[in-house]
């Protein structure tokens, strides 16, 4: 697949996730091609997809078919995932679960402990979304730094104001960079460990930035910070994966040389 035609199958992605979401979303990604092109290309599939569902605030049980796909399993069906705490959730396939979990859009149920699922590749799928949820966070607080005026300048003149929205994109770069190397089981804990801490970090920020209209239904903003909170906990958190790193490197006695430069 050459750029114009990624280009192409990013816009349709695009339209298609944001006139739909939930159980219509993923019966609009199926229509697409979904399971095809994640079979046969899913160093595209995933990175694409994911981030995309993150940018447009749109959800899809699309997790599932990342993990039954590297298990070797037939696509469009459901398994337990572990979540942060050391419990389990299941993300169905249709909408009649929404409203048990904290972001009330999201399908998600929880059961008791299941088999162990393919981590990696699950944690590189939903660290491409904490990006993307990420990156939409960034994009709200940007643009209302630039439309209100605050003692007769632009929220976008202060400095204070800056170097949030600055600090924001570093770790959203610097969790892109992370994400882009991951190769291994390693890689992918760091690269789902970052995403999650910049996607949170975002949500600050951009809540500092946002001020009160930040907390209103009416705004975008509680709904990408409720999806970066449910995500992070998915197939461990931040915080519980970076102490998992720092226990495997300390077991190791040394650092993995993750990137060659």
């Amino acid at each position: 697949m050459d750029a114009a035609e990624r280009d192409l199958l990013a816009e349709t992605l695009r339209k298609t996730m944001t006139a739909a979401s939930g159980q219509a979303l993923d019966a609009a990604l199926a229509d697409l091609g979904w399971a095809e092109l994640l079979a046969e290309q899913p160093d595209i599939a995933v990175p694409l997809a994911f981030r995309l569902l993150g940018e447009t605030g749109a959800h899809a049980p699309l997790l599932n078919d990342v993990l039954l796909g590297a298990a070797g399993r037939p696509l469009g069906g459901t398994l337990p995932l572990p979540y942060t705490g050391g419990t389990w959730i299941v993300w169905e396939r249709d909408d009649s679960a929404a409203g048990a979990a904290l972001d009330a859009e999201l399908p998600l149920r929880p059961v008791p402990a299941g088999a162990p699922v393919p981590l990696a590749t699950g944690r590189v799928a939903l660290g491409w979304w904490l990006l993307g949820t990420g990156r939409a966070m960034l994009v709200l607080a940007r643009q209302h730094t630039v439309d209100r005026i605050q003692f007769g300048r632009p929220l976008a003149s202060f400095q204070a104001v800056r170097h949030r929205l600055a600090e924001t994109l570093v770790a959203l770069d610097g969790a892109e960079a992370t994400l882009m190397a991951a190769t291994d089981d390693l890689g992918a804990l760091l690269a789902k460990a970052a995403a999650g801490q910049a996607a949170l970090t975002a949500a600050r920020h951009c809540q500092q930035v946002l001020g009160g209209i930040g907390f209103t239904a009416e705004h975008d903003l509680h709904r990408h910070v409720r999806r970066a909170m449910v995500l992070d906990g998915l197939l461990g958190s931040a915080r519980e994966l970076t102490r998992e790193a720092g226990a495997l490197l300390r077991a190791g006695g040394s650092a993995p040389r993750l990137v060659h430069l």
